[in-house]
């Protein structure tokens, strides 16, 4: 029996043009009223491995959002988050259509698989981007409310379809908006959640054409009695994101684990894996993946990379660190994860195409 393979045979990411790393940090550093929190929450934000943040929304005369004429100066609740959301999110996805239509020819698409867990809309968000790119009958699919592991889904989905249809090119798309969901809060657990995020999209052509990375040895594993660290719930004031500082001290612990590690390689020795594609949650959950397999310094390098540049941009994020493993010579063979709600962890082996 003849096996069938699939394959990324290009990627693209984009960033909104407003930067806001900086702005946000100037703006936690006033909510926090007690000093010795006040310069922790410092300490922990020059230690981020973050130099940039992206945003859709524009600070009015480069001031933070919360200033008059600012998107949070009056808090909006969730039905103006949603209504930004419906109007930007689009725009970032085609964008980084745009940037995949310069690597990679799109014509012939049949598929559209989009991730997005920071908006809700009707019609949707893949149904708005077939009608701008004049894909109406088009198959489509969408990935919502999965968190940061989401573009391994949409990517495996694509797998599966190319897998079952030879001829089928499949677009898959991860966009999301995080910075419409700024809370106000003296919280430092919340604020450092804050901190990490961004706005940016990611596009991917998979097809059975052998080009680019092969994606093979699909994994999915959760993470036992790690429901509450991670939540994403729907309040009045938008999406709101508990992430529990106890999360990367469980992923590493996991990791050190033999029959997870198993998982991870399935098949391949540990020597063999010459890249990794972590998502970059933030740098801490690295560190984390970095110590429990006990990775080589300078591993993770696309991965912190991206987060450097760009922020934790939930499930765009990997596209991004994909892309960067794509465009870098001497990447051969590795493997994609990524951590989001459950805690679970999802992945791909990815193979470089001999050319």
């Amino acid at each position: 029996m003849v096996q069938r393979r699939a394959y990324i045979n290009a990627l693209a990411g984009v960033t909104p043009p407003h930067d806001v790393h900086h702005l946000f940090i100037d703006w936690a550093e006033g909510q926090i009223e007690d000093p010795r929190l006040r310069k922790l929450f410092m300490r922990m934000a020059e230690r981020s491995g973050i130099d940039h943040r992206w945003s859709v929304l524009a600070p009015p005369g480069g001031a933070p959002h919360d200033r008059p004429g600012g998107f949070y100066h009056q808090w909006p609740g969730t039905a103006e988050r949603m209504r930004c959301y419906a109007e930007e999110a689009p725009k970032l996805a085609l964008g980084a259509i745009g940037r995949l239509r310069e690597k990679a020819d799109l014509d012939g698409v049949t598929h559209l698989v989009v991730a997005s867990c920071t908006g809700f809309v009707a019609p949707g968000i893949d149904q708005i981007i077939a009608r701008e790119l004049g894909l109406e009958h088009v198959e489509r699919t969408l990935v919502g409310f999965m968190g940061c592991y989401a573009a391994v889904c949409a990517l495996r989905t694509a797998f599966h379809i190319v897998r079952s249809d030879r001829a089928a090119r499949v677009l898959t798309v991860a966009v999301e908006l995080c910075t419409l969901h700024l809370q106000k809060t003296q919280q430092l657990e919340n604020l450092l959640a804050m901190l990490q995020f961004s706005d940016g999209a990611g596009a991917a052509l998979v097809t059975a054409e052998p080009e680019g990375f092969e994606m093979s040895h699909l994994f999915s594993r959760a993470l036992e009695d790690s429901a509450e660290l991670i939540q994403w719930t729907i309040g009045d004031t938008g999406f709101e994101m508990t992430l529990s500082g106890e999360v990367p001290n469980r992923i590493r612990h996991a990791l050190e684990r033999p029959e997870v590690r198993a998982t991870l390689y399935d098949g391949w020795g540990a020597e063999e894996v010459d890249s990794w594609a972590v998502h970059a949650g933030g740098r801490s959950i690295l560190d984390a993946v970095e110590k429990g397999l006990e990775l080589p310094q300078g591993a993770l390098a696309a991965s912190r990379d991206i987060l450097a540049r760009c922020g934790n941009m939930s499930s765009a994020t990997l596209m991004f660190v994909l892309a960067e493993l794509m465009a870098r010579p001497g990447v051969g063979k590795g493997v994609a994860i990524a951590f989001g709600p459950g805690l679970a962890a999802e992945g791909f082996h990815f193979e470089r195409v001999a050319q």
